[in-house]
């Protein structure tokens, strides 16, 4: 099946970008009816970290959410497969001159790119590899078709480095250290190992403190990187901010905080782009019940 539904993306990619994003956008909208676990969790999510918001409008938030996420699959066609000119029309990138001032010659330094976990991150990675060399972590998967691709399509581009989770962090920081860019998404719950609670959206959310942790270690730069799905089968805006200042500080805590209220600040402006099909709000602190 995982080899028909490849041969399936391959064909679509030589599709014009808006016939891809509408066949990306339809796809969602079905499996919003279908995978009825994940459309439950992100109305938890959404309840959660919405409360003030009408169920009706928080519906309509979920159902456009599935669609980003369909396209944002189905668009992985094009990212495993179009030419890099392609890829650079279908991704148009704002503020790449912050990063390369941060990794340049002159008093150059370690670099952390902070990514949330917006729809379009694979895009915004697939398109800057195509202009600069990075490291970066990845969830081995359990199919390796799809496995090998998301491999590929992360680093089919320039000089690039890929490590499992399982590898932890000592090859990552070796990557650094040569010059690479870490490409970084510490948004997720990953169980209350390392993890800390810090509020996200007012809810206590078990959080792993890397990106304080690893801008200490390696002495590195922290750079926003946030890619914005645009409607209509436009593309997407991939937006690097400068490096944050007084970051990493000495209380870890605070760091983490201001993590999660960036992402705040970034989903108000596309909330239906965020992941809320992923169990936040999975780890909760002792003796409290769970949300799902």
């Amino acid at each position: 099946m995982s080899r028909i539904l490849a041969a399936l993306l391959w064909l679509i990619h030589f599709l014009p970008f808006r016939a891809v994003a509408a066949i990306g956008s339809a796809a969602g909208a079905m499996l919003f009816w279908l995978i009825a676990e994940r459309r439950r969790v992100t109305r938890v999510n959404l309840e959660k970290c919405f409360p003030d918001l009408p169920r009706a409008e928080r519906e309509r938030l979920a159902r456009a959410h599935f669609r980003a996420v369909g396209r944002s699959v189905v668009d992985h066609a094009l990212l495993w497969w179009a030419s890099r000119d392609r890829i650079c029309r279908l991704v148009r990138v704002e503020g790449l001159e912050h990063l390369r001032a941060a990794t340049g010659k002159n008093g150059g330094a370690p670099v952390v790119l902070f990514v949330p976990h917006f729809v379009g991150l694979d895009a915004g990675a697939t398109r800057l590899i195509c202009d600069a060399s990075l490291a970066g972590m990845y969830a081995r998967q359990k199919d390796p078709v799809f496995d090998r691709l998301l491999q590929h399509g992360r680093s089919r581009f320039g000089d690039q480095r890929i490590f499992s989770r399982q590898e932890g962090i000592r090859p990552l920081l070796a990557c650094m250290r040569e010059g690479r860019a870490l490409y970084y998404l510490p948004d997720q719950d990953y169980g209350p190992r390392d993890a800390i609670f810090v509020p996200f959206f007012g809810v206590p959310a078990a959080t792993i403190p890397g990106l304080s942790r690893i801008a200490r270690i390696a002495g590195a730069k922290v750079l926003p990187c946030v890619t914005r799905m645009l409607p209509g089968g436009a593309g997407y805006v991939l937006d690097i901010e400068p490096p944050w200042e007084n970051f990493p500080t000495d209380d870890l805590a605070a760091d983490t905080r201001r993590m999660n209220a960036y992402i705040e600040q970034r989903v108000a402006g596309m909330p239906e782009q965020y992941n809320w099909m992923h169990k936040r709000f999975k780890t909760r602190p002792p003796g409290e019940a769970s949300f799902y």
